[in-house]
């Protein structure tokens, strides 16, 4: 809503950032809420044909100078990759991976806008690329932040070490986040068989439900063991809880209390029986 408003108005380059609201998995890298940037840029029929390209080629070609563009200004000279994806509103579709810390870490998702946008936008004679990155997780990367929940936390040994302008193009020279102390989890598994002909277990339902139930004391949902019994027709699954509160520890009771509300609410509300 917010690009084609913009479109409409005339700005053929902007920026706009976000509140993202959405299912998700449950580990030190996923919430589910985060901010979101995304780009736009547009061209004009004179764009390609003054470099007698087509309007695909020249979208395609100035999104990937662009962007590369980017992680260098952000994280310098590092070895990134281009992989196909699928998004709903563009075609081609991109991610941009780094490899960083020893694994390809994707850092934002792309691609040439589709016509579509562009028609309802009256801009069905122009071309266009676009980007989205999430504001937490590339933070975490250029800081070292080992936990996307700091980002919502009081404390202020978090807030305390960040300030405006403290960036630096390629990390170089920068200040890192310095970890505090980090109090113990707690682990509880949980294993049951699921429904044969039900479709309201998935993963992402189960995270719902834990995060509701737990909030931001639960750090990881994890399927540690999967099988097939042959004879029952069915299959199990068990996964693990780590519970952890980033402000203080938390206590056996309160941590069991929470588990029991997750198992009664799984056999009501997800078609699963326990084991």
């Amino acid at each position: 809503a917010h690009h084609l408003k913009l479109q409409k108005g005339g700005p053929r380059r902007f920026l706009v950032t976000g509140d993202v609201y959405r299912r998700d998995s449950i580990d030190a890298t996923h919430f589910p809420v985060f901010h979101q940037m995304e780009g736009v840029c547009v061209f004009e029929p004179q764009d390609w044909e003054a470099r007698q390209l087509s309007s695909l080629e020249l979208a395609n070609s100035e999104l990937k100078i662009t962007l590369e563009g980017l992680v260098r200004h952000l994280f310098g000279e590092i070895e990134m990759r281009w992989v196909d994806a699928y998004f709903p509103f563009t075609e081609p579709s991109y991610e941009l991976e780094i490899f960083f810390n020893g694994e390809w870490l994707e850092v934002l998702g792309c691609g040439v806008m589709q016509k579509s946008i562009l028609d309802e936008a009256s801009l069905g004679s122009h071309r266009a690329w676009a980007f989205g990155l999430g504001l937490e997780r590339l933070a975490m990367i250029l800081f070292d932040i080992p936990d996307i929940r700091l980002f919502w936390t009081t404390d202020l040994r978090f807030s305390k070490q960040f300030k405006a302008g403290m960036f630096r193009a390629g990390g170089v020279g920068m200040q890192k986040f310095s970890s505090y102390s980090k109090f113990p989890p707690c682990y509880k598994d949980v294993s049951f068989w699921l429904a044969k002909d039900s479709t309201r277990f998935t993963e992402n339902t189960l995270c719902e439900l834990v995060r509701d139930v737990a909030g931001n004391l639960i750090e990881e949902v994890k399927l540690i063991d999967e099988f097939y019994n042959p004879k029952l027709d069915q299959t199990s699954n068990c996964f693990r809880f780590t519970y952890r509160s980033m402000e203080r520890s938390l206590t056996d009771d309160e941590v069991n209390q929470l588990q029991e509300q997750v198992r009664s609410r799984l056999v009501d509300e997800l078609d699963v029986t326990l084991r």
